[in-house]
């Protein structure tokens, strides 16, 4: 290897090969089409928003500070639920940045990470059995 930085012939079949891999299996994203769904699901929960805030002011009399609240609890709600059955992630996936960006995404994120917990906690916290299960990471 001298100051042409050319490799053996041998190192370089390897490296076509690995490119060729590498274009194999990466995949390929349409970013017209996801920014599109990303408007299409982040547009709709906005959508959702603002039919709360006027449903809460023109049906139920609230103001608009209230109705606001209202909605904001209410699409974190949603989103929880959604979350804990666990569709949120298929809407995220489909959306992307769009099920991500408003507050249904904070939520999700929230009690994502709460039920991942959950799951690990499982191994930590002891049970009502008879016998307490050992706990993973202490000695």
């Amino acid at each position: 290897m001298g100051k042409n930085n050319q490799l053996p012939p041998q190192e370089q079949k390897r490296n076509e090969a690995y490119n060729e891999y590498v274009k194999q299996v990466t995949p390929t994203h349409n970013t017209f089409l996801n920014m599109v769904k990303a408007f299409l699901l982040g547009g709709l929960i906005c959508v959702i928003g603002q039919i709360i805030v006027n449903v809460g002011i023109n049906r139920f009399g609230l103001e608009k500070e209230d109705a606001s609240t209202w909605c904001s609890l209410i699409l974190i709600l949603t989103s929880v639920l959604l979350t804990s059955f666990n569709l949120y992630p298929s809407l995220a996936n489909w959306g992307g940045a769009g099920a991500l960006v408003p507050i249904t995404g904070f939520a999700n994120g929230v009690c994502a990470s709460a039920i991942e917990f959950k799951k690990d906690a499982s191994d930590i916290i002891c049970t009502r059995s008879k016998k307490p299960r050992k706990i993973k990471g202490f000695r």
